[in-house]
């Protein structure tokens, strides 16, 4: 198993920028999938970002040339940098992830979340 823990949310003015973190316990990190999702209020939860084992990434169009995903393995985090940001990027978001390479943008495909970091555009 492994827990997960996000940092980095808050509140800014559109176009400004944020970077969330999120730290993961344990020693197998290097051997998970890791994913960015979200969920406004009222809304399904949906993917932002992953980055599979082997380091290969993806990107929701929303975001796309906004976001960046990155990890550290050695020290077990994961990033999203969001520049550009939009009102309709709020929304709680979340880091998620899973044992295996391959792993994308689809929620129901992860077992481990974190608990959340709220980010407010305004």
């Amino acid at each position: 198993h492994v827990q997960l823990v996000e940092s980095g949310g808050g509140s800014v003015q559109a176009g400004g920028s944020l970077r969330l973190s999120c730290v993961a316990s344990g020693n197998t990190y290097r051997d998970y999938s890791v994913g960015w999702f979200r969920q406004a209020s009222g809304k399904e939860r949906e993917g932002v970002a992953a980055i599979d084992s082997d380091g290969t990434v993806a990107y929701a169009d929303s975001v796309k040339g906004r976001f960046t995903i990155s990890r550290d393995n050695a020290r077990n985090t994961l990033y999203l940098q969001m520049n550009s940001l939009k009102p309709e990027d709020t929304a709680m978001y979340y880091c998620a992830a899973e044992v295996g390479e391959d792993y994308g943008l689809e929620a129901s495909e992860y077992n481990y979340w974190g608990q959340g970091t709220q980010v407010t555009v305004s």
